[in-house]
């Protein structure tokens, strides 16, 4: 049994130069989510300048993903690839010059708009493309070192664009990630063309297929909107005695979930060998509710923490093999499409919790309301289950 990332996939050339080149972009390409909470804060004084940009973010994500699904099912992949990241990186490069030369704010809004659009139809696209690059069998192990690379990159960049900031100034940071964009701007360049691929099937397999999808998205949607409470980690922060405002512990709760993620994909081997993906993604979906619940409970901070970085750890297991799953048994004329509602939910679905948890917090308290979403997650992928594992093994 493999222990460490399954590497079996980097012996793919294409796969080898697009992952090589996020390795630059998850750390130097991450800047931006760092310098332009930075620089509207700075700008306008207020964190509701930062939470309206965020809805612009989402918004311009939603369109991204939704119209980029439909051109990877009609074009040229790599083309719509290409694209994507020649905005983003355009957008970069966009926010570079306002930050240097004093653009007014509502062009720094609309560039926001637009790094969320392009950010939405790279991660279509990217989706769309992988099952192209390696065999099905590699599927898992391609997601998981995707998945490492862009974890540690939340970890890492973050930290180095905050070291940075005070030394370089806002507009260099934004100028960083646009150099490093090149990287992956020329191995999208590198790779074959894609067109997607026809195919006339049966309309019950088609049935089959839509019921899987179905399944894969409720699974997914329970897990992120009933077990995703972020929103109250501030006051649970509080309630274990750090200062108001925040501090070390709240810092430790963003960081812990990250983390686990992480140390999952530096051993994936582990997880991404299997031959029942179905039902390694309901299991790890359940495993998240009872770590949530465990979180919930927790009477001392090292428990909470630990909960969390098991939380992360199983929701790597989760995010490789839904992926696996609907990259391999959706057809290729229909992936771009099927992938763009996946971005929806992924970053649509988190959102969707902030609000249910915080409403609940104010409710009932945010340890039961923690408690409470991890019960719902765990009954719901329960029913949803046999549906998940009699399609997918």
């Amino acid at each position: 049994m493999r222990v460490l990332a399954d590497r079996r996939p980097l012996a793919v050339p294409a796969f080898r130069r697009w992952w090589t080149a996020s390795l630059v972009t998850a750390i130097g390409g991450s800047f931006s989510v760092v310098a332009v909470p930075a620089q509207l804060y700075t700008a306008t004084g207020t964190s509701a300048a930062v939470g309206g940009a965020a809805v612009l973010t989402f918004a311009g994500l939603t369109a991204g993903a939704l119209g980029g699904g439909v051109l990877a099912d009609r074009h040229d992949r790599r083309r719509v690839l290409l694209a994507g990241q020649s905005v983003l990186a355009a957008t970069c490069t966009g926010l570079w010059a306002q930050a240097a030369f004093g653009g007014a704010l509502p062009y720094l809004l609309v560039l926001v708009l637009f790094q969320g659009l392009a950010f939405g139809v790279i991660s279509t696209a990217t989706g769309a493309v992988l099952p192209r690059l390696v065999p099905s069998e590699l599927l898992a192990a391609a997601n998981g070192l995707n998945s490492l690379v862009r974890y540690g990159g939340s970890i890492l960049g973050p930290v180095l664009a905050g070291l940075l900031l005070p030394l370089t100034g806002v507009a260099n940071l934004y100028l960083f990630d646009a150099v490093a964009l090149t990287a992956v701007l020329w191995a999208v360049f590198r790779l074959p063309p894609l067109y997607p691929e026809r195919r006339t099937d049966r309309p019950a397999q088609r049935v089959r297929v839509s019921r899987l999808v179905l399944a894969v998205l409720a699974v997914d949607l329970a897990a992120m909107v009933f077990g995703m409470p972020i929103a109250l980690f501030p006051e649970l922060a509080r309630h274990f005695g750090d200062p108001a405002g925040g501090g070390l512990l709240l810092g430790l709760f963003y960081a812990a979930y990250p983390a686990g993620v992480f140390l999952a994909g530096f051993f994936g081997g582990v997880f991404t060998g299997t031959a029942h993906p179905g039902r390694m993604m309901a299991g790890a979906a359940i495993a998240w509710g009872v770590a949530v619940v465990l979180l919930g409970l927790a009477s001392i901070p090292a428990l909470a923490l630990l909960a969390l970085v098991v939380g992360g750890a199983v929701n790597f297991v989760l995010s490789t093999h839904r992926n696996a799953i609907t990259q391999a048994h959706v057809d290729d004329e229909m992936r771009g499409r099927i992938q763009g509602v996946l971005t929806v939910v992924l970053y649509g679905g988190p959102q969707l919790a902030n609000l249910l948890h915080g409403t609940a917090g104010a409710l009932v308290g945010p340890r039961a309301a923690i408690v409470a979403g991890g019960l719902l997650t765990v009954t719901s992928v329960v029913a949803v289950r046999p549906a998940l594992v009699q399609r997918t093994g």
